[in-house]
């Protein structure tokens, strides 16, 4: 993997026609010694929002050695690299021969689940195992989440003592875990849901060993400002002291967004500019699935093609991607420099969570390339690591640093 000080040098000394997937080892490193050191839940990185060896490495080479895994593919790629890391099958909804497989060939004795008929396929599949930690996910609001989880998963409130008191005779650890949903804005949700959880225990009348917090710790994108981070480790901590559970139990949270998002940034190619508007070698098949699906707002920046940042005035654009599809497109209109042209070059900043899992190939497009590089240009969730740099963000040049 080639390293270069910062993205102008790369486009200066290579001029990628590819997108490029720009990873940034410090800002990992950064993230992860945040949820290492100063957070009160024990991590388990969610797999799913980067896969890439080189970030699971990053993770590992910080410390973290426990990964929340959702698919017995993430079960194998994550064994394959760390034969003593601590996995979690996290996935409320597993294939029978995916919980065996984990069990028998992997070492994996921690699964979630919540229903009655996952609990019965669990002890199935493991062999009526007596070694296993099972955690019961109980459905919370999602108020207050750009990206609301709630729909899909968790064992509603007059569902859920049935199915502790049931697991509760079976597991040799029982735990309780919830999910307020993707980019949660507000630290008072898990204050509510620890609440929640907490009426729900006293009602089962159990002892729970392990209290899962699940994820949602927001990225810093160019929507609006999340708290920080040390708001949502103290609401945790608060609300943990008065919940109903063993002196000793553990607290357990799920991070993946929060870990990653500063870990990578995309370097997009201008292919061509046509009746004002903008054509980019990625867009909504690939890395930039969340700008055209979701409407979620990168901070930006832009470079010419000898890598001189361009900086000048803006006015809104139409951007395309790369693909024949007509819905390859970003639903707004994103404002660019008036003179950007064919061969120039918009990095999207804070992107490492989700962008390189969710891109495909469609069209024959989806080749990435990957890239070290040293500056720390976006807006950080870790400001104890180092200040950001001053960027523009179109057309508004505000600080975002």
């Amino acid at each position: 993997m080639d390293a270069f000080s910062a993205p102008s040098a790369l486009i200066s000394s290579q001029k990628p026609t590819d997108p490029v997937l720009l990873y940034r080892p410090h800002r990992l490193a950064a993230a992860a010694k945040w949820f290492t050191e100063r957070f009160p839940a024990r991590p388990y990185y969610a797999v799913k929002a980067n896969p890439a060896p080189h970030i699971l490495h990053g993770l590992w080479d910080a410390g973290l050695r426990q990964f929340d895994v959702a698919s017995i593919g993430e079960v194998r790629a994550v064994r394959a690299l760390f034969p003593d890391a601590e996995l979690a099958f996290l996935h409320p909804v597993k294939a029978g021969p995916a919980i065996e497989e984990a069990y028998q060939d992997h070492r994996v004795c921690t699964f979630v689940l919540d229903s009655q008929a996952e609990f019965d396929k669990i002890m199935r599949e493991t062999g009526e195992a007596e070694d296993l930690t099972l955690l019961v996910r109980i459905h919370v609001s999602n108020a207050g989440a750009v990206k609301p989880l709630a729909g899909k998963f968790g064992a509603s409130a007059t569902q859920a003592p049935a199915l502790l008191r049931a697991v509760r005779t079976r597991a040799a650890r029982l735990g309780v875990s919830f999910h307020v949903g993707s980019q949660a804005l507000n630290p008072e949700a898990w204050s509510r849901a620890m609440g929640d959880l907490s009426a729900l225990i006293t009602e089962a009348g159990v002892i729970a060993d392990i209290v899962d917090v699940g994820g949602g710790f927001p990225g810093c994108y160019a929507m609006d400002r999340p708290p920080p981070m040390d708001a949502y480790a103290a609401r945790i901590a608060s609300a943990f002291e008065t919940m109903p559970v063993l002196e000793n139990a553990e607290l357990w949270c799920e991070p993946g967004r929060a870990l990653v998002a500063e870990a990578e940034s995309l370097l997009c190619r201008v292919d061509g500019v046509k009746c004002g508007a903008v054509y980019l070698n990625d867009g909504a098949f690939g890395a930039l699935y969340d700008v055209s699906h979701e409407r979620w707002a990168f901070p930006y920046r832009c470079f010419r093609a000898d890598g001189q940042p361009l900086d000048a005035a803006c006015t809104p654009k139409i951007v395309y991607g790369p693909t024949c599809d007509s819905a390859d497109r970003f639903p707004d209109l994103l404002p660019l420099p008036e003179d950007l042209g064919e061969g120039d070059y918009i990095e999207f900043g804070n992107l490492g969570a989700y962008g390189r899992s969710i891109a495909g190939g469609f069209n024959g497009f989806g080749r990435y390339e990957t890239c070290r590089v040293w500056d720390s240009a976006w807006a950080t969730a870790f400001p104890a690591a180092g200040p950001a740099e001053r960027v523009t963000i179109g057309s508004q040049g505000r600080d975002f640093g």
